[in-house]
């Protein structure tokens, strides 16, 4: 009489075991917390915007004749204050550039609100202090800080 084999021999249950734990030592590590990558970019996003808002204020500056010490533009409908043609002060920046509060800090260095480390993963903005020295940032984290955020 013939027996039949019926399900499966434990051989084939820890193949099967093994591919699996496998699969999963590869896998996972694509399903790791990216949040970290998510506001690195995004800073680089800000960071961008923040520079061409620097330049757009003082385009527009320049060309409503507004680069005293102290005055204000209008960039698409929005009153950005100034100092020497740049945006004064961080408010005026964020405001430029569009930035929410919601999603950064806005009130000192620029950081995406829930980073690890605000002290890496930020940028500074400089003021123009007069006509003949304009606005700067400063402090864009490199890639190896990614962790910070």
């Amino acid at each position: 009489m013939k027996h039949q084999q019926s399900g499966f021999t434990l051989i084939e249950l820890v193949m099967v075991i093994v591919i699996i734990g496998i699969l999963a030592a590869v896998a996972l590590p694509r399903f790791a917390d990216l949040s970290g990558n998510a506001r690195y970019a995004s800073l680089q996003g800000a960071y961008g915007a923040a520079q061409s808002a620097i330049e757009i204020v003082h385009s527009s500056a320049i060309v409503n004749n507004a680069t005293g010490a102290t005055s204000s533009v209008s960039v698409e409908g929005t009153p950005i204050t100034t100092a020497y043609g740049y945006p004064a002060n961080y408010a005026a920046l964020a405001s430029a550039a569009n930035l929410s509060a919601t999603n950064y800090n806005t009130a000192g260095p620029i950081y995406p609100l829930g980073a690890a480390n605000s002290t890496t993963c930020m940028f500074t903005y400089i003021p123009a202090s007069s006509s003949t020295v304009p606005a700067t940032i400063t402090g864009f984290p490199s890639t190896s800080t990614i962790a910070g955020c």
